[in-house]
């Protein structure tokens, strides 16, 4: 009788099921682990060169000062980030094949994503003008080009190429801005508390000094900067939701026809 019942189940009386294959560019993505592996294998080095230069390891005398800045943490946070991602695709091509998206969360990703995106418009917006305003000729160095615009630009490349559309909500960017809030907030107390990030300096970015700009000005800096990352997070729930549209407009699959019987 068990035997009887699962031939019936895995046969029905309207005839075997057609599977259909996955397609190489289906949700707005690029279905293909082995690509995907590459890039971001390319990616994780790309991101952890930037870091060590940042922490001057290659130089014999490593700055752990830089792991109290918030572009150091939302690097780290994209290195952890994109290692994962390295483990879950090569998991998958074992489990699965080559053909196939691997990604934890979608949602995650575009939170790792915003999170690094607050630290190349900081530093493009605020730090730049202010650096060049000081005479400072060495803005786009090696390094900080890494940190502050490579990095983002490979995390939103793997979003675009290989993260399945559709799963971004309106209400993701206001929680997207959670992590950098958590490190405002983190910032402002080891300031209060008299920590330094570097030599009698109790803020990290000029935006955050209440000394020169009162509690006015940084409130007035926090507000703008933090409408201005909410505007560019709803930028990408458009663009998700608008591509997974696209996707499923442009990439039905297409249903097998029934012979019909013969009367």
């Amino acid at each position: 009788m068990p035997e009887i019942a699962a031939s019936s189940s895995a046969a029905p009386a309207s005839g075997p099921v057609e599977r259909q294959p996955v397609r190489l560019l289906a949700d707005a993505a690029l279905n293909s682990r082995p690509a995907a592996l590459v890039f971001r294998i390319v990616a994780f080095a790309v991101i952890l060169l930037g870091v060590l230069r940042n922490a001057e390891v290659f130089s014999g005398r490593p700055d752990g000062s830089t792991l109290l800045y918030y572009t150091m943490v939302s690097d780290l946070i994209c290195l952890g980030w994109m290692l994962l991602l390295v483990v879950r695709t090569v998991r998958d091509m074992r489990q699965h094949g080559a053909v196939g998206t691997s990604t934890p969360s979608a949602r995650w990703s575009g939170a790792v994503m915003m999170a690094i995106t607050v630290t190349m418009l900081i530093y493009l917006v605020v730090l730049v003008p202010t650096r060049v305003a000081a005479g400072d000729d060495d803005i786009f160095s090696l390094t900080d080009t890494l940190i502050h615009v490579v990095t983002p630009t490979l995390l939103i490349l793997d979003w675009l190429l290989f993260v399945p559309k559709g799963s971004f909500r309106w209400v993701d960017p206001v929680l997207w801005t959670l992590i950098p809030y958590a490190y405002l907030t983190w910032a402002f107390v080891y300031g209060a508390l008299g920590g330094e990030f570097s030599a009698g300096q109790t803020y990290p970015y000029p935006f955050m000094d209440v000394d020169a700009l009162g509690l006015g000005g940084v409130g007035t800096w926090i507000v703008a900067l933090t409408v201005a990352l909410i505007a560019v997070g709803f930028v990408y729930v458009v663009v998700d939701r608008g591509l997974a549209v696209l996707a499923r407009r442009t990439q039905r699959p297409q249903r097998a026809q029934r012979p019909q019987p013969v009367s």
